[in-house]
């Protein structure tokens, strides 16, 4: 009997559910939530999470946009595709799908880490049906997570490495992944303990390890990638947490890309800035709807 694919243990007010059916053998399904009305706005998650890592935010903005919340391809809930690239211009194209199959124009574009890095490039590629973008704490600089503490350093090093990566990609303790996203965090307490369950359920899902270990892999794609920077004609907004794992001279680099950029920092807050400050992010995607 074939195993049965488990389903999100966490529900987001107001959402709805929605699949995007792959256009070719190549590509799989993928899994958006819905929420409000609006002018749309798209928010892309970070490394190794999902749709529900915009749990507190949606609420917060859906009174003034159609939100569609994406889990970038393999992750999340969206279809796992055997021998699939996770580099920065195959998860591009899963958000880019987004905007043409279903036509979205006017859009916000909202990512944080690695979201942050996707909603740049696609900016750069679709100007005619991009608004906007916000980059929350862009992961486009060496070093990224394992900047977090020296666990995430071991953690991602071990995925990293030959021959023992892939098991070492299958085993996820609650107590690690929990520290290692501590280490995003400037208020520990931010971290709910049923979103770490959710995110250790997809974990196990079947090919998951591979996904995982492909996108540390896919890593540097991200670096490379800022060279896209200076094609954007959108506005752009920078936001980074004063805790981030970005240095000042990574955040001063993108400010040179990006001159015209607002630009702000948060006091005391990490990369998970979703997590642990959303009314701010709220506010800010607001003020401009």
């Amino acid at each position: 009997m074939p195993t049965q694919e488990p389903r999100p243990t966490i529900h987001v007010p107001g959402t709805t559910t929605h699949t995007l059916a792959p256009r070719t053998a190549r590509e799989g399904t993928l899994r958006y939530l819905k929420a409000g009305t609006g002018a749309p706005l798209v928010l892309l998650h970070t490394v190794r999470t999902q749709a529900e890592h915009f749990r507190h935010l949606i609420p917060l903005v859906a009174d003034h946009y159609t939100v569609y919340a994406l889990d970038l391809p393999g992750m999340g809930y969206s279809e796992i595709v055997p021998g699939a690239s996770y580099d920065e211009p195959a998860m591009r194209t899963g958000v880019e799908r987004l905007l043409t199959e279903l036509d979205l124009r006017d859009v916000t574009l909202a990512g944080e880490s690695m979201g942050a890095v996707l909603a740049l490039t696609t900016a750069a590629d679709l100007p005619e049906r991009v608004r906007r973008v916000v980059a929350v704490n862009a992961y486009d600089f060496p070093g990224g997570i394992a900047r977090s503490s020296l666990l995430a350093r071991v953690v991602v090093a071990g995925v990293l490495a030959p021959v023992v990566g892939p098991t070492i990609a299958g085993v996820e303790p609650k107590p690690a992944l929990t520290k290692i996203l501590q280490g995003g965090l400037g208020d520990k307490n931010a971290l709910r303990g049923d979103y770490v369950d959710e995110l250790l359920q997809v974990g196990r899902r079947p090919g998951y390890p591979t996904v995982a270990r492909a996108v540390y892999q896919a890593l540097p794609t991200l670096i490379a990638a800022r060279s896209r920077y200076p094609e954007i004609k959108a506005p752009v907004h920078l936001v980074y947490g004063e805790k981030d794992w970005s240095r000042p001279s990574d955040r001063e680099a993108n400010r040179h890309l990006l001159p015209a950029a607002d630009f702000t920092q948060l006091p005391g807050a990490g990369h998970f800035i979703a997590l642990e400050r959303p009314e701010v992010l709220a506010d800010l995607l607001n003020a401009a709807a």
